[in-house]
């Protein structure tokens, strides 16, 4: 059960990915581009649709390389580490997006920052006790 659980998450999150990274060349590129930070050196609508191209990459190549889930679940691991700034300064500068728009709401999100951490790492196989079948 453990490895269709880990199939299962891998698929779950590769599909989010996809669908979230569309929606970022898409209908949603404005509340996006909201929640790009003032002080991140790049444009904000370039930064939506680079983070949306990487985002369906990883979530497409977790989807269809099986065999290559723990590099892919590592690099989305690193994904969500290296965007977690800009989800801090939404709950700093007060930016709404997505209905988060209190800053208790913005403050609850970031703890889920890390438990998408934890399921890429899970997905791609990193999290799970080794046995001596392993």
């Amino acid at each position: 059960m453990p490895a269709a659980a880990r199939t299962a998450a891998r698929l779950l999150l590769g599909a989010a990915m996809v669908g979230a990274g569309t929606l970022h060349l898409t209908v949603q590129r404005e509340e996006f581009r909201a929640q790009v930070p003032a002080w991140f050196p790049l444009d904000e609508d370039l930064t939506v649709l680079g983070s949306g191209v990487v985002e369906i990459a990883l979530g497409a190549s977790f989807l269809a390389l099986p065999r290559k889930r723990r590099l892919i679940g590592a690099l989305l691991a690193a994904f969500f580490v290296l965007i977690f700034p800009g989800n801090v300064a939404q709950y700093l500068e007060g930016t709404d997006a997505f209905g988060l728009d209190t800053d208790r709401k913005r403050l609850v999100r970031l703890f889920f920052q890390p438990l998408l951490v934890l399921w890429a790492l899970y997905g791609g196989g990193w999290l799970r006790r080794r046995t001596r079948h392993d």
